[in-house]
C-alpha cells in the first residue's frame, strides 16, 4: 500500500456579502471519518504545541482564526506548512513528527481526526519516532 502523504486540501467555499462560509465532509473533502475535534487557541507569544508523532491517527488541520506554521517531518525530511485561511487546511498521515509554531495573536487552529483519544498511539520522544520509522 502507497504511503499517503501530508497535502494541503483546499475547501469549498460559498462567498456571500452577509459572509462566507466553508465546510468539511468525508469523502468530498477529507480522507477520513471524523471521531475526534479539538482546537488550540490562547497560545502564548513562542510557545509550540504538538511535538509528537501518531501511529495510527490522521489528521486535518485549518486556521480558523490567524494563523501559525505546522513543521512536518518524516525521520529525514522536514517540511513546514503556513495555514492562515480557513478555507484551506493541511492533512496529516500518520507516522509524521508534527509541531505546531509561530502562532498569531488571537490564532485558532481546529484539529479533526480519524480517532479517539488514544495515549498509546501518541510518539512523544523524537529519537523513539525515528526508531519507529527505521531511520
Amino acid at each position: 500500500m502507497k504511503e499517503k502523504k501530508p497535502e494541503i486540501l483546499h475547501l469549498p467555499q460559498i462567498l456571500e456579502k452577509r459572509g462566507n462560509l466553508s465546510f468539511l465532509e468525508h469523502p468530498s473533502q477529507l480522507p477520513f471519518e471524523i471521531k475526534r475535534t479539538y482546537w488550540i487557541y490562547d497560545v502564548p507569544g513562542g510557545e509550540i504545541r504538538g511535538s509528537h508523532a501518531f501511529k495510527e491517527q490522521q489528521e486535518f488541520i485549518i486556521a480558523l482564526s490567524g494563523s501559525f506554521d505546522v513543521v512536518l517531518n518524516d525521520g529525514q525530511n522536514e517540511t513546514k506548512f503556513s495555514l492562515n485561511r480557513s478555507y484551506y487546511g493541511l492533512y496529516v498521515p500518520n507516522k509524521y513528527w508534527r509541531t505546531l509554531e509561530n502562532f498569531s495573536t488571537n490564532s485558532l487552529a481546529l484539529i479533526v481526526t480519524d480517532k479517539t483519544f488514544d495515549e498509546s498511539d501518541y510518539i512523544r520522544d523524537f529519537h523513539e519516532f525515528k526508531s519507529f520509522k527505521n531511520v
